[in-house]
């Protein structure tokens, strides 16, 4: 096996950089976005044997790729090289639900949101159930 087609990310890293990007999409990275990055990866089942030091290491590399002209083409590629197929909707869901966290979705994390949709070749009804779900989660009274 050669070093190019070893993923650099593991499936679990693939999920916390997707986060990241979302987060870090509108250049400002929101409290309670990050807050709801540790929540998902100190509670879901898909994290229970991860290392959340990687966090940061992750983080950069996204913050890194993010600088890059083609940085988020790199970004998807090395997400859809680790991340299993059937962990594609739950990449989606956790990116909403970060992009939801402060209450309001701005343009670049739509758009950021419409592009994974393509890359991770998420279902267009599929999404629409997942932004619903994430939108009901995070009303406010």
């Amino acid at each position: 096996m050669n070093q190019s087609s070893t993923p650099i990310l593991t499936p679990q890293d693939s999920l916390v950089a997707i986060m990241i990007a979302v987060s870090a999409s509108d250049e400002n990275i929101r409290t309670s976005e990050l807050v709801t990055i540790n929540r998902i990866v100190n509670h879901l089942p898909v994290f229970a044997d991860y290392d959340d030091d990687r966090i940061t290491t992750v983080a950069q590399t996204v913050f890194d790729l993010l600088e890059e002209v083609d940085g988020l083409d790199a970004l998807f590629g090395m997400v859809r090289a680790a991340l299993p197929e059937k962990l594609t909707e739950t990449a989606y869901a956790m990116a909403c639900d970060v992009a939801a966290a402060d209450g309001t979705l701005r343009e670049p994390e739509l758009r950021l949101l419409e592009e994974m949709r393509y890359e991770l070749n998420i279902d267009r009804l599929h999404a629409a159930a997942i932004e619903r779900g994430s939108r009901a989660r995070h009303m406010t009274v």
